[in-house]
C-alpha cells in the first residue's frame, strides 16, 4: 500500500477495525475511509454496489461482522450465519467488481475443528467437526475464506485471509450477555468488587485453555500481511489452506485467566465454577509459525494487555450501564 492509497476499513468502529484504522493513521496513510453500519447497510447489496462504484477504494480491510461470545453464538445462530454471509458476500464481490488492488479478510480461529491437534496449523481446516456452540459463525467465516480463494483462482484477485485467535483490548464490547470472555470477566469481577460480593461464579469447569491476542498486535499483523509482496505471501500459504494464523502461541486455562483478572482488579473473594454451563472447545492454541516466518510476532504480554483494557473500561464504563 502507498501512503496515498485509498484504503477502506469496513467496520472501523469495531474492536479490530477501529484499531486498524487508528494504526494506519499513525503510520502516515493519508487517504483512509472508515465505513460501518451507521454509514451504510452492508447487508443491502444494491447499497454496497453503489458505494463501491462511486468511491473505488484501492485496498479493503474487511473487519465488518456480527461477533459475540459463547452465549450470543449459542443463542442467535441464525443471526450469526445469515448476517455474516451477507456482509462478506456483498463486500468481497463488490471488491472484485470495482477492481480493488487488495483485500484482507478477517476470520476466526473457531473455523478449525473442535478436536484439533494442538497447536492448530492452517492445514487442519475442514479436517473434523466444528464446535457446536459457534458452528454457525464458523461456517460463515469458512465460506468467506473460500470466497476469497475462489475469486483469486478464477479472477486473479489478491484477497488475503488472516485467522486471529481470541482478541481483546481497548474498545471491546463489555455487554453483560453478548461479550467475549475477557470483557465479560473484567466487568463481572469489577462489579463484584464494587458490590463487596464474597464470590464470583464463572461459566463451565474453568479447564478449557485459550490463547488471547491484544488487538493492537492484531492490527499490526493485518497491516503487515496487506503490505507483503505476493511472492512472500504465497511462500507461506497453500491451495488447501490459503490463510495465516495470527496469535501469540501461548495459552492458559479459563480458570487461570479469571484469577489473573481478579488480581488486576483487586477482587479478593472466592472464584466459583458453574459446571452446568458449557465449556466450549477444550483447547484452541494456534500455530503461528507461518506469520513468524513472514516477519511478524506478537509483542504484548497478556497481563499488560489486560491492565490496559481494564483502564480503558474504567474510563468508559458509563457507556455500559446496561
Amino acid at each position: 500500500m502507498e501512503k496515498n492509497s485509498k484504503i477502506l476499513v469496513a467496520g472501523h468502529r469495531g474492536l479490530v477495525g477501529g484499531t486498524i484504522f487508528r494504526k494506519l493513521g499513525g503510520l502516515g496513510y493519508e487517504n483512509l475511509i472508515g465505513l460501518d453500519r451507521d454509514e451504510i447497510d452492508f447487508m443491502d447489496a444494491s447499497e454496497v454496489a453503489k458505494y463501491f462504484s462511486q468511491n473505488k477504494p484501492d485496498y479493503i480491510f474487511l473487519a465488518a461482522a456480527k461477533v459475540g461470545g459463547i452465549v450470543a453464538n449459542n443463542t442467535y445462530p441464525a443471526d450469526f450465519i445469515y448476517q455474516n454471509l451477507v456482509i462478506q458476500n456483498n463486500i468481497i464481490h463488490q471488491a472484485y467488481v470495482s477492481e480493488v488492488k487488495g483485500l484482507l479478510f478477517l476470520g476466526s480461529s473457531c473455523i478449525y475443528p473442535r478436536a484439533c491437534a494442538q497447536p492448530i496449523r492452517e492445514e487442519y481446516l475442514l479436517t473434523g467437526p466444528l464446535e457446536p456452540t459457534n458452528k454457525a459463525y464458523a461456517l460463515a467465516k469458512i465460506a468467506g475464506l473460500e470466497m476469497c480463494w475462489s475469486y483469486n483462482k478464477q479472477y486473479g484477485t489478491q484477497y488475503r485471509a488472516v485467522m486471529p485467535t481470541n482478541l481483546y483490548g481497548p474498545g471491546d464490547n463489555f455487554h453483560p450477555q453478548n461479550s467475549h470472555v475477557i470483557p465479560a470477566l473484567l466487568r463481572k469481577f469489577h462489579e463484584a468488587k464494587l458490590a463487596g460480593n464474597s464470590s464470583v461464579t464463572m461459566w463451565g469447569t474453568g479447564k478449557p485453555k485459550r490463547e488471547f491476542l491484544f488487538v493492537d498486535d492484531m492490527a499490526e499483523a493485518c497491516i503487515h500481511v496487506m503490505n507483503l509482496n505476493q511472492e512472500d505471501y504465497e511462500s507461506q500459504i497453500s491451495a488447501a489452506s490459503p490463510l495465516l494464523n495470527v496469535g501469540t502461541g501461548v495459552d492458559l486455562t479459563i480458570r487461570e485467566l479469571g484469577e489473573m483478572i481478579a488480581g488486576i482488579i483487586g477482587f479478593e473473594g472466592e472464584i466459583l465454577q458453574d459446571i452446568e454451563k458449557p465449556d466450549g472447545t477444550p483447547q484452541k492454541l494456534l500455530d503461528v509459525s507461518r506469520m513468524n516466518e513472514l516477519g511478524w510476532q506478537a509483542k504484548t504480554q497478556l497481563e499488560s494487555g489486560l491492565q490496559l483494557t481494564y483502564e480503558w473500561f474504567l474510563n468508559h464504563q458509563e457507556s455500559y450501564r446496561t
